[in-house]
């Protein structure tokens, strides 16, 4: 074979070989796990680290791919096109065109991609030395491009949001959660638990805190008696202290606290000043997310707080267990006095007492109610119906029968809640009775 043709062979299918790896790395490069490149990286895998840090300017990073791609690949069919002109006239034109096109697309494109893809992470580790010298060399030519590229975007109106990688971050990662679906309860609790945690920036502690109407608290005033008896016949070891009116709370007693005081001076059992054993009181605003409350229960080493409006009127308490129990669900032991408010119904739903959470049933039954706008389940059907409702009304909204029955006053109680196949009507009145609308 004539060398003018046997060398522009031999360079076309380099090119090709090279169109291949840049076509490969990009596709195993985005296709890797993140995760597992950072566990590899900290263990001391160098090429690992070297990914991570190629995937750190990604900027660069497409732009000399593209550009040792696209170089390549033009380069190959320059020389193809010469050559099949040389061999049969004009219509080499044409024989280069449809040859370089099938041999790009199939060896170039679509046989080192669907191998990085079904490779990804090793491939990737594979390609990371060489890939990082093709960066470097090409970073200048990459950097301008960039520029160019920016000044455009920026003609037409276009801005980069720098803040952008971290929401997308957590997108990915909340989506990657979402992913992990199996029907066993014990998958579905730890896809609840790491939604949790991802949670608790965004919930407020006024969410999950005991209600000052269940809050036990224990007047300062009574009898030494009377107080040990209160500590000795609650579940919590941790007890309000108030003084003259139930919102002036003055201490927070630990039984701990009074049993120790008790046995170092049992004779003066009768003159014990509870005040002076008590902790202080800590006050909280009920606005606090959870994060950050559970930095500062560590912080102070405290696991007892006061939830207070904007006014200082008490409305309950919260624990650092009430914040462990929105990660890994209800934290029971042999003293909790354990009141049941989910209870199956004879037609395959649920009966639920009002002041249940969402989150809890979310938690229990996979469920997507939303708890921005309320966050008992009685709460939740007051927002939607937009009325006090009577016992016996019916609703239907997020594809479920909400059936009021129970009230007190102008408390929801009790309400039963049926799935339905499809999103229904906005409102299912039931017969002999009103109904709201959702």
């Amino acid at each position: 074979m004539d060398q003018g043709i046997l060398l522009p062979t031999l360079a076309i299918v380099i090119l090709l070989f090279l169109s291949a790896f840049f076509s490969g790395s990009e596709t195993a490069l985005t296709g890797s796990s993140r995760a597992r490149m950072h566990v590899l990286s900290r263990e001391g895998n160098r090429r690992a680290r070297l990914v991570n840090q190629l995937w750190e300017r990604k900027d660069r990073l497409i732009g000399a791919i593209l550009l040792g791609n696209n170089l390549v690949n033009i380069l190959a069919s320059a020389l193809a096109t010469s050559v099949l002109i040389r061999l049969f006239g004009d219509a080499g034109v044409a024989y280069a065109t449809l040859v370089m096109t099938l041999m790009v697309l199939i060896f170039a494109e679509v046989l080192p991609k669907t191998y990085a893809i079904h490779n990804a992470d090793r491939m990737a580790l594979a390609i990371a030395p060489p890939l990082r010298l093709v960066v470097t060399l090409l970073a200048p030519v990459t950097q301008l491009i960039q520029l160019i590229v920016r000044g455009t975007m920026r003609i037409f109106g276009v801005r980069l949001d720098p803040g952008l990688g971290n929401r997308l971050a957590e997108e990915e990662l909340r989506g990657a959660i979402e992913l992990f679906v199996a029907d066993q309860k014990e998958v579905r609790q730890e896809r609840a638990m790491l939604h949790s945690i991802l949670d608790l920036s965004e919930v407020e502690v006024s969410e999950i805190m005991t209600h000052r109407s269940k809050v036990e608290a224990v007047d300062i005033g009574q009898s030494r008696a009377k107080i040990m008896e209160a500590v000795l016949s609650s579940p919590h070891t941790r007890l309000p202290l108030w003084r003259d009116d139930p919102d002036n709370i003055v201490g927070v007693l630990h039984a701990k606290q009074l049993f120790r005081a008790l046995h170092e001076r049992p004779e003066a059992a009768g003159e014990l000043d509870v005040a002076s054993i008590a902790s202080p009181p800590w006050f909280i605003p009920e606005g606090t997310d959870l994060l950050a409350q559970l930095q500062a229960f560590r912080a102070r080493r405290e696991h007892f707080a006061i939830v207070v409006d904007e006014y200082g009127e008490v409305l309950g308490v919260v624990t650092l267990e009430d914040i462990l129990e929105e990660i890994v669900g209800e934290i029971t032991d042999e003293h909790d006095i354990r009141i049941e408010g989910v209870r199956p119904a004879k037609d395959g739903g649920v009966v639920v007492d009002g002041d249940v959470t969402i989150r809890d049933l979310n938690r229990q039954f996979d469920w997507q109610l939303p708890d921005e706008e309320a966050s008992t389940i009685a709460g939740l059907v007051l927002h939607e119906a937009r009325t006090i409702p009577n016992v016996g009304q019916v609703f239907v909204f997020h594809q479920k029968r909400f059936e009021v029955l129970g009230r007190k006053r102008n408390q929801i109680t009790s309400i039963r809640i049926t799935q339905l196949d499809g999103p229904g009507p906005k409102a299912a009145p039931k017969k002999g009775h009103g109904a709201g609308s959702a």
